[in-house]
Protein backbone atom coordinates (compact mmCIF):
# COMPACT_ATOMS: atom_id res chain seq x y z
CA UNK A 1 0.00 0.00 0.00
CA UNK A 2 1.44 3.11 -0.98
CA UNK A 3 1.08 6.28 1.49
CA UNK A 4 -1.90 7.24 3.33
CA UNK A 5 -0.69 10.96 3.03
CA UNK A 6 0.65 12.03 -0.05
CA UNK A 7 0.97 9.62 -3.17
CA UNK A 8 -1.87 7.20 -4.13
CA UNK A 9 -4.00 5.42 -1.71
CA UNK A 10 -5.94 2.10 -2.23
CA UNK A 11 -8.87 1.38 -0.08
CA UNK A 12 -10.52 -1.85 -0.76
CA UNK A 13 -14.62 -2.07 -0.34
CA UNK A 14 -14.00 1.37 1.59
CA UNK A 15 -17.46 1.12 3.20
CA UNK A 16 -18.80 3.61 5.75
CA UNK A 17 -21.77 4.45 8.08
CA UNK A 18 -22.12 8.11 9.19
CA UNK A 19 -22.58 8.54 13.04
CA UNK A 20 -24.42 11.82 14.34
CA UNK A 21 -21.41 14.14 14.45
CA UNK A 22 -20.43 16.95 12.36
CA UNK A 23 -16.79 16.86 13.26
CA UNK A 24 -15.35 13.30 11.59
CA UNK A 25 -16.13 11.94 8.49
CA UNK A 26 -14.85 9.24 6.25
CA UNK A 27 -16.42 9.07 3.35
CA UNK A 28 -16.56 9.89 -0.70
CA UNK A 29 -19.38 10.18 -3.23
CA UNK A 30 -21.51 10.71 -6.39
CA UNK A 31 -24.87 11.43 -6.74
CA UNK A 32 -27.76 13.39 -9.44
CA UNK A 33 -27.73 17.27 -8.87
CA UNK A 34 -30.27 18.81 -8.09
CA UNK A 35 -29.67 22.24 -8.58
CA UNK A 36 -27.44 25.57 -9.09
CA UNK A 37 -24.58 25.99 -7.62
CA UNK A 38 -25.61 28.34 -4.32
CA UNK A 39 -26.92 28.35 -1.06
CA UNK A 40 -28.05 25.70 0.67
CA UNK A 41 -31.80 24.51 0.25
CA UNK A 42 -34.20 22.23 2.15
CA UNK A 43 -34.27 18.40 1.91
CA UNK A 44 -36.08 16.55 1.07
CA UNK A 45 -37.58 13.50 3.39
CA UNK A 46 -36.15 10.88 0.80
CA UNK A 47 -32.61 9.25 0.84
CA UNK A 48 -31.69 8.14 -2.57
CA UNK A 49 -29.41 5.51 -4.18
CA UNK A 50 -26.59 5.86 -6.43
CA UNK A 51 -24.84 3.16 -8.22
CA UNK A 52 -21.81 3.85 -10.84
CA UNK A 53 -19.15 1.76 -12.51
CA UNK A 54 -16.70 4.48 -11.61
CA UNK A 55 -16.58 7.80 -10.38
CA UNK A 56 -13.44 9.82 -11.48
CA UNK A 57 -12.59 13.49 -9.66
CA UNK A 58 -10.42 16.07 -9.65
CA UNK A 59 -9.58 18.78 -6.45
CA UNK A 60 -11.77 16.93 -4.02
CA UNK A 61 -12.62 17.99 -0.59
CA UNK A 62 -14.36 16.22 2.38
CA UNK A 63 -15.63 17.45 5.64
CA UNK A 64 -18.79 16.98 8.37
CA UNK A 65 -21.84 18.85 7.99
CA UNK A 66 -25.88 18.36 8.62
CA UNK A 67 -28.91 18.48 6.32
CA UNK A 68 -32.01 19.89 7.26
CA UNK A 69 -35.70 19.60 5.67
CA UNK A 70 -38.66 17.96 6.44
CA UNK A 71 -39.92 14.34 6.11
CA UNK A 72 -42.79 12.80 3.98
CA UNK A 73 -45.20 13.89 7.00
CA UNK A 74 -43.92 17.53 7.09
CA UNK A 75 -42.07 17.41 10.16
CA UNK A 76 -38.57 18.63 10.66
CA UNK A 77 -35.55 16.75 10.82
CA UNK A 78 -31.93 17.17 10.63
CA UNK A 79 -29.34 14.67 9.39
CA UNK A 80 -25.83 14.30 9.52
CA UNK A 81 -23.78 14.40 6.25
CA UNK A 82 -20.11 13.93 4.64
CA UNK A 83 -20.13 16.57 2.38
CA UNK A 84 -17.63 15.74 -0.84
CA UNK A 85 -16.85 18.23 -2.81
CA UNK A 86 -15.17 18.00 -6.36
CA UNK A 87 -13.97 20.35 -8.81
CA UNK A 88 -15.01 17.86 -11.55
CA UNK A 89 -16.08 14.51 -11.71
CA UNK A 90 -16.63 11.81 -14.63
CA UNK A 91 -18.88 9.44 -13.80
CA UNK A 92 -19.26 6.03 -15.84
CA UNK A 93 -23.01 3.99 -15.42
CA UNK A 94 -24.72 5.99 -13.22
CA UNK A 95 -27.61 4.49 -11.71
CA UNK A 96 -29.90 6.86 -8.93
CA UNK A 97 -33.44 5.63 -7.42
CA UNK A 98 -35.38 6.70 -4.87
CA UNK A 99 -38.46 5.24 -3.49
CA UNK A 100 -41.99 7.05 -2.95
CA UNK A 101 -44.30 4.72 -0.11
CA UNK A 102 -47.86 5.05 -0.02
CA UNK A 103 -48.45 7.19 -2.69
CA UNK A 104 -52.50 7.83 -3.05
CA UNK A 105 -54.27 5.06 -4.97
CA UNK A 106 -51.30 3.43 -6.26
CA UNK A 107 -48.92 2.49 -3.45
CA UNK A 108 -45.67 2.51 -3.68
CA UNK A 109 -43.04 3.82 -6.67
CA UNK A 110 -39.82 4.15 -7.42
CA UNK A 111 -38.46 6.46 -9.93
CA UNK A 112 -35.64 4.92 -11.72
CA UNK A 113 -32.73 7.28 -13.55
CA UNK A 114 -29.91 6.02 -15.17
CA UNK A 115 -27.28 7.71 -17.71
CA UNK A 116 -23.38 7.70 -18.98
CA UNK A 117 -24.10 3.89 -19.68
CA UNK A 118 -22.61 4.60 -23.53
CA UNK A 119 -19.26 5.88 -24.65
CA UNK A 120 -20.09 9.42 -23.62
CA UNK A 121 -19.29 9.30 -19.55
CA UNK A 122 -21.83 11.63 -16.86
CA UNK A 123 -19.75 15.14 -16.72
CA UNK A 124 -20.26 17.19 -13.77
CA UNK A 125 -18.28 20.51 -12.23
CA UNK A 126 -18.09 22.07 -8.98
CA UNK A 127 -20.34 19.30 -7.34
CA UNK A 128 -21.03 18.83 -3.46
CA UNK A 129 -22.56 15.56 -2.13
CA UNK A 130 -24.50 15.21 0.81
CA UNK A 131 -23.81 11.38 1.74
CA UNK A 132 -24.95 9.05 4.29
CA UNK A 133 -23.46 6.23 3.15
CA UNK A 134 -21.11 4.76 1.03
CA UNK A 135 -19.27 1.37 -0.46
CA UNK A 136 -16.43 1.60 -3.31
CA UNK A 137 -13.27 0.30 -4.06
CA UNK A 138 -10.97 4.20 -3.96
CA UNK A 139 -7.70 5.70 -5.04
CA UNK A 140 -6.32 8.86 -3.41
CA UNK A 141 -3.36 10.69 -5.21
CA UNK A 142 -1.79 13.36 -2.50
CA UNK A 143 -4.20 13.16 -0.35
CA UNK A 144 -4.38 15.15 3.09
CA UNK A 145 -6.19 13.52 5.88
CA UNK A 146 -6.90 15.43 9.14
CA UNK A 147 -6.73 18.78 7.99
CA UNK A 148 -8.89 21.72 9.50
CA UNK A 149 -12.30 22.04 7.32
CA UNK A 150 -12.23 25.47 8.04
CA UNK A 151 -8.94 25.52 5.71
CA UNK A 152 -10.79 24.03 2.57
CA UNK A 153 -11.25 27.45 1.07
CA UNK A 154 -12.93 28.15 -2.04
CA UNK A 155 -11.13 29.16 -4.84
CA UNK A 156 -10.78 28.72 -8.90
CA UNK A 157 -8.91 25.78 -8.50
CA UNK A 158 -9.78 24.22 -5.51
CA UNK A 159 -14.23 23.76 -4.79
CA UNK A 160 -13.85 24.56 -0.43
CA UNK A 161 -17.24 24.42 1.74
CA UNK A 162 -20.22 24.57 -0.30
CA UNK A 163 -20.66 27.94 -0.80
CA UNK A 164 -23.88 28.92 1.58
CA UNK A 165 -23.61 25.86 4.16
CA UNK A 166 -20.53 27.18 5.96
CA UNK A 167 -22.34 27.90 9.38
CA UNK A 168 -23.16 24.18 9.02
CA UNK A 169 -19.63 22.71 9.11
CA UNK A 170 -17.06 23.11 12.29
CA UNK A 171 -13.87 25.18 11.14
CA UNK A 172 -11.89 23.30 13.49
CA UNK A 173 -13.00 19.70 12.53
CA UNK A 174 -11.93 17.16 10.82
CA UNK A 175 -11.19 17.11 6.96
CA UNK A 176 -9.40 15.81 4.18
CA UNK A 177 -8.57 16.93 0.66
CA UNK A 178 -6.54 14.96 -2.33
CA UNK A 179 -5.48 15.97 -6.03
CA UNK A 180 -7.26 12.82 -7.17
CA UNK A 181 -9.59 10.31 -6.58
CA UNK A 182 -10.86 7.24 -8.11
CA UNK A 183 -14.13 4.93 -7.02
CA UNK A 184 -15.10 2.16 -8.40
CA UNK A 185 -17.98 -0.39 -7.89
CA UNK A 186 -19.52 2.63 -6.46
CA UNK A 187 -23.19 2.35 -3.87
CA UNK A 188 -23.88 5.22 -2.47
CA UNK A 189 -26.83 6.49 -0.09
CA UNK A 190 -27.19 10.16 -0.10
CA UNK A 191 -29.75 13.50 0.92
CA UNK A 192 -28.50 15.81 -1.76
CA UNK A 193 -26.13 16.96 -4.42
CA UNK A 194 -25.60 20.51 -5.80
CA UNK A 195 -23.32 21.16 -8.88
CA UNK A 196 -22.79 23.87 -11.23
CA UNK A 197 -23.26 22.07 -14.47
CA UNK A 198 -24.18 18.15 -14.82
CA UNK A 199 -24.40 16.59 -18.19
CA UNK A 200 -25.71 13.12 -18.50
CA UNK A 201 -25.80 11.41 -21.53
CA UNK A 202 -28.09 8.93 -22.34
CA UNK A 203 -30.00 9.80 -19.79
CA UNK A 204 -33.19 7.35 -19.11
CA UNK A 205 -35.87 7.98 -16.95
CA UNK A 206 -38.38 5.58 -15.24
CA UNK A 207 -41.27 4.95 -12.68
CA UNK A 208 -41.58 1.81 -11.52
CA UNK A 209 -44.99 0.49 -9.17
CA UNK A 210 -43.44 -1.06 -6.22
CA UNK A 211 -39.55 -1.17 -5.16
CA UNK A 212 -37.14 -1.06 -7.35
CA UNK A 213 -33.71 0.08 -6.43
CA UNK A 214 -30.27 0.53 -8.19
CA UNK A 215 -28.84 -1.77 -5.41
CA UNK A 216 -30.46 -3.37 -2.53
CA UNK A 217 -29.23 -3.22 1.38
Amino acid sequence: MKSQVRGGTRWKRFAVVMVPSVAATAAIGIGLAQGALAASFSISGQEFKVKASELTGTKFVQYGSYAEGKTLKGEKFAAPVAVSGFKTATITNMCQSVVTPHVPLIGTVSLELKAGTGAEKVQAEDIYLDVSDLEADAEFKKIDIGVAAGSLKKNDTDPGIQPGTEARANPFGFGQRADEVTLRNVEQKAWATTAGTFKLPDLSLKLHRGTKECFQD
